[in-house]
């Protein structure tokens, strides 16, 4: 049996639809169109539909026996950034609602666990919460720029979709790299201590007897 929701939903909020006019009478049905704006961002870190992003609902009210059946699209437009190369992405969701909001104290509402149906509360339904869901379902993983973007080099961080072709750098490893420090030192010091090449030494003239 679903509990109180914590959130209540207000008459006349964006993503509220007042029931009343649809009445509770099986195979009633009453068409919804609106554009509403996002009150907060729904996505991720790297790709998300931002507060005030424009979302077209274009849906359909049905009363069923066990509450208000809602069917539908939703299509809004996200913008993120791509995990390989950090250019900026967009992508345009297309969204496919079909969510039953039960009537409190109906079979539904009775047999199910806490929350796991949304009820019509006061004859006001709320899809913000559906919402969130959809969009989060929706939105990929992992965005990015194109399917073959290469991203960028590990090592100077150039992109590589426009860096010169054959792009690399000499990579030593560190144990080496070391080693020939050490190597090299080792010459240095040596060379050091080396002695000064022997010059021949001028013979004194004889001594004339």
């Amino acid at each position: 049996m679903s509990s109180t929701a914590e959130h209540t939903p207000q008459r006349g909020g964006p993503l509220v639809l007042d029931t009343r006019t649809l009445g509770r009478r099986p195979g009633s049905m009453r068409e919804e169109r609106r554009t509403v704006a996002l009150e907060a961002q729904i996505g991720n870190d790297m790709i998300a539909l931002a507060a005030g992003t424009p979302v077209e609902l274009d849906l359909m009210a049905e009363a069923v026996i066990e509450g208000v059946l809602i069917t539908g699209t939703g299509t809004g437009h996200a913008e993120g950034t791509c995990v390989r190369c950090l250019k900026p992405v967009g992508e345009t969701l297309e969204l496919h609602l079909t969510e039953l909001f039960a009537y409190p104290g109906s079979v539904t509402d009775e047999t199910t666990e806490d929350d796991e149906i949304p009820l019509v509360e006061d004859e006001l339904i709320d899809l913000e919460q559906t919402l969130i869901d959809l969009v989060v379902l929706e939105l990929p993983l992992q965005p990015l720029c194109d399917e073959d973007c290469p991203g960028l080099c590990p090592q100077c961080g150039i992109d590589l979709a426009i860096a010169p072709e054959g792009h690399s750098h000499e990579m030593i490893d560190p144990r080496w790299a070391a080693l020939a420090e050490m190597a090299g030192a080792g010459g240095d010091s040596v060379r050091a201590e080396e002695p000064a090449a022997d010059h021949p030494e001028t013979d004194s003239p004889t001594e004339e007897r």
